[in-house]
């Protein structure tokens, strides 16, 4: 864990490097990737000299591929930015790209009244590499990290999500790509910025914090939650299984369109029967974009009636995670279904 260090007026960026391609540099020895030593990012990354910042790098030993990542891992996060929040302006996260928007949306929920940047990035490419869109990635990360309006106050105060010149909220992305740069979307939410000659910043889009109320750090997560995706065919043997697990306390049904299942009897008595169990069940389409509107046909209806939720417009990412969050927080299952349909953190819209 970092310590307390005393700082001049310089903006004051903090590096945590969980691992991930980014963080990986050519061995000409071996022609094979390894993770490089932060202690030497500026030797590897020399255009950082060019900010006049202070920056200060944090490197989880061993690094974590994206693959692994885990609850755990969010709040050793969680307890890094909280440990070092007074001594920093902003918060860079170089990570694997394949779980990045979890984590992200994770963040979201359980840094209660971030008043500071929290940029997530990564890359394709691995940064020792020629054509790596790592650097700019990192760069960018930084600048945004730093970056204040005319008062001095933080341009972005909110977990972020910055890759391939767009900044994004963090709990509005999915990754959607695993070959090109511009690998992250936020299909439902428009970006926050754009970094071209000039990084520009949609203002009016970005969360601030009431300033008066301290950062609250959250640590409970329960992660008895599972999602299943409906498909034509979904067999009911399978799906009352799943469904009678007593471990399950939470259920992301990915349905059709604005929210539609089949209108199969054992389908809607096994959700009511679920529900009445106190099983919180929250509807997300499977659809890029647009939002669960239950009401709308009767293949939606069904599932109002027996007791699930609407997850709106969220992604999967934040759907999964806000769950997590909330069952960890709340022992009432209806407490649970009523927050699952607010804004915690700017991740739904509702209709």
């Amino acid at each position: 864990m970092m310590k307390n260090y005393a700082f001049n007026s310089k903006p004051r960026v903090m590096l945590i490097y969980t691992g991930g391609t980014i963080g990986m540099i050519q061995n000409h020895t071996t022609g094979a990737f390894e993770a490089f030593n932060f202690d030497h990012l500026r030797a590897n990354v020399p255009e950082l000299n060019r900010f006049d910042y202070a920056i200060q790098a944090y490197q989880f030993d061993p690094p974590i591929d994206s693959s692994d990542m885990s609850p755990e891992v969010w709040k050793k996060l969680v307890k890094i930015i909280n440990y070092n929040y007074d001594n920093y302006d902003g918060f860079v996260i170089l990570h694997g790209t394949d779980t990045m928007a979890y984590t992200a949306s994770a963040l979201s929920f359980m840094l209660e009244n971030l008043s500071k940047p929290v940029v997530l990035t990564g890359s394709q490419l691995p940064i020792g590499m020629l054509r790596t869109d790592g650097k700019e990635n990192l760069i960018t990360a930084v600048e945004i990290a730093a970056a204040r309006d005319e008062e001095g106050q933080p341009m972005v105060p909110e977990v972020c999500v910055y890759f391939q010149q767009r900044l994004f909220r963090g709990n509005r992305t999915t990754k959607f790509s695993a070959d090109n740069f511009n690998a992250f979307r936020s299909n439902n939410f428009p970006p926050l910025g754009h970094a071209g000659v000039d990084i520009t910043y949609a203002t009016e889009l970005i969360r601030h914090p009431d300033r008066m109320l301290p950062l609250k750090p959250h640590f409970l997560l329960d992660t008895h939650v599972l999602a299943i995706t409906l498909f034509p065919g979904l067999e009911e043997q399978l799906v009352r299984h799943l469904f009678a697990k007593e471990l399950v306390k939470g259920l992301i049904l990915r349905t059709f369109g604005s929210g539609n299942a089949p209108q199969h009897t054992w389908l809607a008595n096994a959700l009511k029967e679920a529900t009445d169990a106190g099983k919180v069940i929250v509807n997300i389409t499977q659809c890029q974009t647009g939002c669960v509107e239950m009401g709308r046909y009767e293949t939606g209806r069904q599932l109002l009636d027996a007791g699930v939720v609407s997850g709106h417009n969220m992604t999967i990412e934040a759907a999964i995670t806000k769950l997590m969050f909330l069952l960890g927080h709340y022992d009432d299952p209806r407490k649970v279904r009523y927050m699952m349909g607010q804004s915690l953190a700017g991740e739904l819209d509702r209709k």
